[in-house]
């Protein structure tokens, strides 16, 4: 692997003040890196001073065309040009036709809800579990949804308590009622000892993304299933981060050939555009009837027609295909990387979802590879203080690809050098 020099990705003047206005006027509730990104094109994106830097993000695995796809420009521009928000008051053709096209693609499915945000989507689906169950004549107390250690749901209070890590939940109490975490994920033991006749659903990621990018073990998602049925549960699978092509298929579900009761969606189902879904088969398509939750911009048509555009993009062999190829050429040089530099414990994800997770002499560094690579023009994302997490664009070229892990290596050396 060639080494490159190192970059120079300074701030001019009116980033820095731009920075120091965010600051100053955001709530702190984030710590966005010190720059100020002004554009994007493909698996690339330009600060306001120039600096160019590889993406390897997608926008926390939204931008999974990357940025200025034309068919998505194409769809948002014939859109715009023709209305934007009705309200659920009226139809509208563009989600009627995103609903026909999901469901038509995911056929353990009937019906769908379109929401904002995968957080919206994950409140849907908890509760479409809690109706399914009072219209079941079962008491408030005998609807209990169990989810696992390192997953992760969303924001709101319901999703942040259904996100099985204390460090979410801190300051937030009283929690609302009606969880319960199963302690070991891919341990059939461990949450089989916990579903009983009081559990109304199990919600479960296929590929854990803020846990650490931790794949469900062949055969761990139909168990899951199994025994859902036997209580009569609902399976609700979180594919917000997983889905829409991330691992190779277009649900992530289908590789453990499994048949969710509820699947939801979002980040790459708009492609920067936000829009969330929740997908319902056949045993809970009629629970939510007239009145029983709503949403004010979901479905909103503008949203919709970009969202089409994506799903109809995503689902091309090509990509699908691409996203499993570029996801084991990447995992082969973070070992070569590994290998020259011992970095890590463990490479594991599929397809374009990996995670690196670093050894324990590294412990808590995560984040500073993070800020160093970034200054060495390539952004990485983190899952916790120990992964390195990488989702790019499905369409990363391969010169892309190359560039950004070369300016990695820079970064990660750069950080050794600093520890030694």
């Amino acid at each position: 692997m060639t080494t490159l020099p190192p970059a120079t990705h300074n701030l001019g003047a009116l980033s820095q003040e731009l920075v120091a206005k965010g600051q100053k006027y955001y709530v702190p509730n984030y710590k966005p890196r010190e720059m100020i990104i002004d554009r994007g094109k493909g698996a690339t994106v330009w600060d306001l001073d120039g600096n160019d830097y590889i993406d390897l993000g997608s926008g926390i695995a939204v931008n999974s065309l990357g940025h200025q796809d034309p068919d998505l420009l194409a769809a948002l521009d014939a859109q715009s040009r023709k209305i934007w928000h009705t309200s659920n008051v009226f139809f509208t053709e563009p989600p009627i036709k995103l609903a026909e096209l999901l469901i038509s693609s995911c056929h353990c499915v009937k019906r769908a809800f379109f929401c904002n945000s995968g957080a919206e989507a994950n409140e849907a689906a908890i509760k479409l579990a809690r109706k399914y169950a009072a219209g079941r004549g079962r008491p408030p107390e005998k609807r209990e949804i169990i989810t696992f250690v390192g997953s992760f749901h969303g924001r709101t209070m319901a999703t942040v308590t259904a996100t099985a890590q204390p460090k979410y939940h801190e300051g937030f109490e009283p929690l609302p009622p009606g969880f319960r975490y199963c302690p070991k994920f891919n341990d059939e033991a461990a949450i089989e000892a916990m579903v009983n006749e009081n559990t109304c659903a199990i919600m479960v990621e296929p590929v854990q993304g803020e846990g650490g990018v931790m794949p469900a073990k062949p055969g761990f998602l139909k168990f899951l299933k199994a025994l859902c049925e036997k209580y009569d549960a609902l399976l609700i699978i979180d594919e917000v981060q997983a889905g829409m092509g991330r691992t190779g298929t277009l649900f992530a579900h289908e590789q453990d050939d499994v048949m969710p009761d509820v699947v939801t969606l979002a980040k790459a189902l708009g492609c920067g555009i936000p829009i969330g879904a929740m997908l319902v088969g056949e045993k809970a398509a009629e629970v939510l009837q007239f009145g029983s939750h709503g949403t004010t911009f979901g479905g909103n048509p503008l949203m919709a027609a970009v969202a089409h555009a994506a799903v109809t993009k995503l689902k091309r062999p090509e990509i699908l295909q691409g996203a499993t190829d570029k996801g084991e050429w990447l995992k082969n040089e973070l070992a070569k990387l590994n290998h020259e530099l011992d970095l890590f414990v463990d490479i594991r994800g599929r397809g374009l979802m990996v995670g690196a997770e670093l050894k324990p002499a590294l412990a808590g560094q995560a984040n500073a590879i993070s800020d160093a690579a970034r200054k060495a023009g390539v952004l990485v994302l983190v899952a916790g203080p120990n992964v390195l997490r990488f989702l790019p664009p499905l369409t990363i070229t391969q010169e892309e690809f190359e560039q950004g892990l070369l300016r990695l290596r820079n970064a990660l050396k750069s950080v050794l050098e600093s520890l030694s």
